[in-house]
């Protein structure tokens, strides 16, 4: 969500900094003849969980209100408290907010328990967490070094703290302030990039989308066009560098360019329209988010008026090797990766959050998810867009926003939240393709004004889904078998275990030699008719006696059911697939031997 920071929050006076409307184009939302077809057309609406439901293929497991402290119920358009981001750190859920951290318990994943609260106001105060630190995004002017309620009065303060607050968590009841580091632009978001050298050094990249602190408050910020001072403040990231043994030494250690070409400073997109019937793009000269993949040595910036890839196998020193703008976008606002590394999903933000942008007569490639290939020479290609399918209402503020990847073996889903929208999951392992195969939505916190609520995100943490709702609090999902999921493939996702997780850090998934794995590609083949029928029951009754063996004979039964798998590729419709059963056949024939 993108705002202006410091002012006064109510939905229908706040538009975010700079984006333009635009006009209505067509095609519009497919399901609008669809009528009542969906059971989330027509929702009625209700101020808190009163609102009526709509699930389909997944379960909620668990809801839990907003605490004292965290909520204004005379007044939902406040957003001085309103939900944002959500981290993970073992058994625990970090909720940030407009006015702090909530800390959950999730040890009972049926009955989370709300462990500890840190009020310190800020802006949307979205948490990430490594080990025993967990970091904190502040951009508002109201924001205090001490963490206060007052605010800040005077336009330049000596008190006022805008960047990156730094916590220590060992005691996770009493977190502590370590570190406090002022940046230019505030931190609207943050990205944790470790050292791939130094296990002692963690880099912070810094998002500020709000206007140019005075310099007279921070020595060396500047809001005058690179034209006027090539030491702007604008056209930049910043890097912190935190050496964890010492995180209160953590300071700012870079401001790299990395929009730039040569001696041009703005050598992206410079703001406007792309030609008639298409959007309004904001200029280049901010990244909203930034989400890292070490693991390929990439990062994808969703800088505002492009989309661009950072090669940061040198963290401190990120290069831009690709970038894209689409005249379909107006804001890019978030990034994820497949888990191969070929495809990124970048999301478009039109109306900044606080708009309807999923009405009937909305376009499709507006406010949706753009997909786009990764080639060999970093160049993007674009394969296809998603929206969210169901047409939200007037008074419901929808557009594509933040959320994950689901870890189901041999595809690609993603997990996402939509405000109002609720929350879609999405199967996008046919990129021109993409389709919803699960979803949950609320009607409209009120119906006869437009009032901003809804999931900020959705991400998929050791089993479940964790949806941070705007007004109503936390929610907890787990997924049901369906024709588009079986069991097998679920609990083959469920294999993954995490023992952290923070927004924008995306790490590489590995699944276990397991039975469950190998049934999940058969799933898939016999759902995709990817292979023949008869070759699919033999393989399923080789497995299935295979199981119940032990020792010697088990490893001797699987390498042969490996082989034979292997050369029944030969000609399959999902020859790949087929590779990736077989692979997983041996690697849990060596399991079974010990080796």
């Amino acid at each position: 969500m993108t705002w202006f920071p410091g002012a006064r929050r109510r939905a229908a006076y706040v538009w975010p900094l700079g984006i333009t409307l635009g006009v209505l184009a067509s095609p519009c939302m497919v399901l609008a003849q669809m009528g009542g077809s969906d059971p989330r057309v027509g929702l009625p609406g209700g101020h808190w969980v009163e609102a009526a439901p709509a699930i389909s293929n997944l379960e909620l497991v668990a809801h839990r209100d907003r605490p004292p402290g965290f909520f204004n119920p005379n007044d939902l358009g406040d957003f001085s408290v309103i939900n944002s981001d959500i981290a993970f750190n073992g058994n625990y859920v970090f909720q940030g907010s407009y006015n702090g951290i909530q800390i959950w318990d999730i040890s009972d994943i049926r009955n989370p328990t709300l462990k500890t609260t840190l009020v310190c106001p800020g802006g949307q105060g979205e948490p990430s967490v490594w080990g025993n630190l967990m970091f904190m995004s502040v951009e508002e002017t109201r924001g205090r070094i001490d963490c206060g309620t007052q605010g800040v009065k005077d336009s330049v303060s000596p008190e006022r703290f805008r960047g990156v607050r730094i916590f220590d968590i060992t005691d996770i009841t009493h977190p502590k302030q370590v570190a406090a580091v002022q940046t230019c632009r505030g931190s609207h978001t943050h990205t944790l990039v470790p050292d791939p050298v130094d296990k002692n050094v963690l880099y912070v990249y810094v998002q500020g989308v709000a206007p140019v602190r005075p310099g007279a408050e921070l020595a060396g910020c500047s809001a005058l066009p690179p034209e006027q001072n090539p030491n702007t403040s604008l056209f930049r990231i910043d890097i912190i560098r935190v050496p964890l043994n010492a995180p209160q030494d953590a300071k700012v250690i870079a401001g790299p360019r990395i929009f730039a070409r040569g001696d041009t400073i703005n050598a992206l997109w410079k703001g406007g329209a792309h030609g008639e019937g298409t959007q309004t793009t904001n200029v280049t000269d901010q990244c909203h988010d930034i989400t890292i993949y070490p693991a390929i040595g990439l990062a994808a910036g969703a800088c505002s008026g492009n989309g661009i890839l950072l090669d940061i196998r040198s963290p401190a020193t990120p290069k831009r090797v690709a970038d894209v703008t689409d005249p379909n976008f107006a804001y890019y606002h978030s990034a994820t990766f497949s888990n191969d590394g070929k495809r990124v999903v970048f999301t478009d933000e039109w109306g900044g959050g606080v708009a309807p942008r999923c009405r009937a007569t909305d376009p499709v490639k507006w406010g949706a998810d753009a997909i786009f290939t990764i080639g060999p020479d970093k160049k993007l290609t674009l394969d296809g867009y998603y929206k969210l399918p169901a047409p939200q209402t007037e008074f419901e503020n929808c557009v594509a926003h933040n959320g994950s990847l689901i870890p189901v073996p041999g595809r690609d889903i993603l997990v996402q939240a939509w405000y109002q929208g609720g929350v879609s999951v999405i199967d996008f392992t046919d990129p021109a393709h993409a389709k919803e195969i699960a979803f949950f939505d609320r009607g409209p916190l009120d119906d006869h004004k437009l009032l901003i609520g809804g999931d900020w995100s959705a991400f998929w943490y050791n089993g479940h889904i964790f949806g941070s709702e705007i007004a109503r609090g936390l929610d907890i999902f787990a997924l049901k078998p369906s024709q588009y999921l079986s069991q097998d493939e679920i609990d083959a996702a469920n294999l993954i275990k995490n023992t952290m997780s923070s927004p924008r850090d995306q790490v590489k998934l590995v699944w276990p030699a397991s039975f469950v794995v190998a049934r999940a590609y058969l799933d898939q083949l016999d759902r995709m008719h990817g292979l023949a029928s008869d070759k699919l029951s033999a393989i399923r009754g080789s497995l299935d006696a295979a199981e119940h063996m032990n020792g010697a004979p088990q490893r001797g039964a699987l390498q042969k059911l490996a082989k034979q798998t292997e050369a029944d590729a030969k000609g399959a419709q999902d020859a790949d697939r087929v590779h990736w059963l077989a692979g997983t056949l041996k690697d849990l024939a060596t399991v079974k031997s010990g080796g």
